[in-house]
């Protein structure tokens, strides 16, 4: 995710790298606990939403981060099961 997308996609032009998106992700984070990112997972897998990819960790302090993607079409739902919106 840079921080500049302009200047990310002119370099990647330049490097001739392929890239594709934008592509929207979830930032989650909180108290870290055992099975907080799976009782999340198991919330998308309940209403049949699939996950591309999560990354977490423990982020020290007891919290954790993690980044999670959805398909596109399925961003909305997730959002609101997640309590994003």
């Amino acid at each position: 995710m840079p921080a500049d997308a302009a200047a990310f996609r002119g370099f990647a032009r330049r490097s001739k790298w392929k890239i594709t998106g934008p592509k929207r992700a979830f930032l989650l984070g909180g108290e870290d606990r055992v099975g907080v990112i799976g009782e999340m997972l198991g919330k998308l897998a309940a209403a049949r939403i699939n996950v591309t990819a999560v990354d977490a960790v423990c982020a020290g302090a007891g919290r954790y981060g993690a980044i999670l993607w959805v398909a596109g079409r399925d961003y909305t739902r997730a959002a609101t099961l997640l309590g994003a919106v």
